[in-house]
């Protein structure tokens, strides 16, 4: 009778595991098809044999390969970062007795920047922004 038991909660934390991992891709594909209207809009001028655009050249497949292995800890990194700027936002807002200016100037700059290293960011065409920028504008 326990090895039945044992069976069944294996298949909801099973089940509860899989579901949690379609919620995240479906979150974050959202999050890729957004900064991947960024790729594809690059000028015909640009492109060339070693243009990261030209996805049938060797150079391109490495670039692709090494932004995707880049994304991986800098995505953790960044998660990280603005869950814990969420957290410390919102308890800046409380002691502040619910200022969101206070709480702006943390959550603006810890959730805000790119959360995915594109391949502009390897060939230095785009800046690669860890902490966003506030709402006054970009800072010198």
């Amino acid at each position: 009778m326990s090895t039945n038991r044992f069976l069944w909660v294996q298949v909801r934390r099973g089940f509860l595991i899989g579901a949690a991992f379609c919620t995240l891709l479906a979150l974050t594909a959202e999050s890729v098809q957004a900064h991947g209207e960024d790729l594809s809009e690059t000028s015909p001028s640009h492109s060339s044999p070693s243009s990261p655009s030209n996805l049938s050249s060797p150079e391109a497949a490495q670039l692709q390969a090494a932004c995707w292995a880049l994304t991986i800890p800098y995505g953790a990194a960044k998660m990280v970062y603005a869950i814990g700027g969420g957290i410390v936002g919102g308890f800046a807002w409380a002691v502040t007795g619910g200022n969101m200016a206070v709480a702006k100037s943390i959550w603006i700059p810890s959730m805000t920047g790119d959360y995915i290293v594109q391949p502009q960011h390897l060939t230095r065409e785009k800046h690669l922004y860890f902490v966003g920028v506030s709402s006054e504008g970009p800072r010198s």
